[in-house]
């Protein structure tokens, strides 16, 4: 049950928000009070930014400095904040990726056939002794006689 609703799986949002809003403008507060306005240009999985076109502003909010690009490291990092229209589009393509996948109870999981399918035939030939009839002398444990 997810715990918002029209947002399926939390566990990829920041990441999957970050590369969706690449290119777009946004605002960056730093954990030391600092604020950064730019485009981002770049991110990773580390959520490391690169900023361009950037407008740094004082914690006092007094000063303002314009810079070309701007490199953050996600450990500074203290709030993000982007376009509502990207939220939308990040929605969207979860909806889109997880469209194929659902409907029904079950869908297509390789060519296993309901209940089970070829379950417990990981070993050898499943029912039956050693191998194709327990040919090779001593009585193997079980079932197969001859060959078939």
């Amino acid at each position: 049950m997810p715990m918002y609703p029209g947002v399926s799986s939390l566990s990829n949002l920041p990441l999957g928000l970050l590369n969706a809003a690449q290119g777009h403008p946004m605002l960056v507060e730093l954990k030391n009070g600092e604020t950064l306005n730019g485009h981002l240009v770049m991110c990773d999985t580390w959520m490391n930014l690169t900023l361009k076109e950037v407008v740094q502003t004082s914690p006092e909010g007094d000063k303002f400095v314009k810079i070309p690009e701007v490199y953050v490291k996600g450990n500074n990092i203290k709030y993000l904040r982007v376009p509502d229209d990207i939220i939308d589009v990040v929605k969207e393509n979860q909806q889109n990726q997880q469209g194929g996948f659902r409907g029904g109870r079950g869908g297509s999981r390789g060519d296993h056939g309901g209940r089970g399918g070829d379950r417990g035939r990981g070993r050898g030939q499943g029912r039956g002794g050693r191998g194709r009839g327990n040919r090779g002398g001593g009585g193997g444990g079980g079932g197969g006689g001859g060959g078939q």
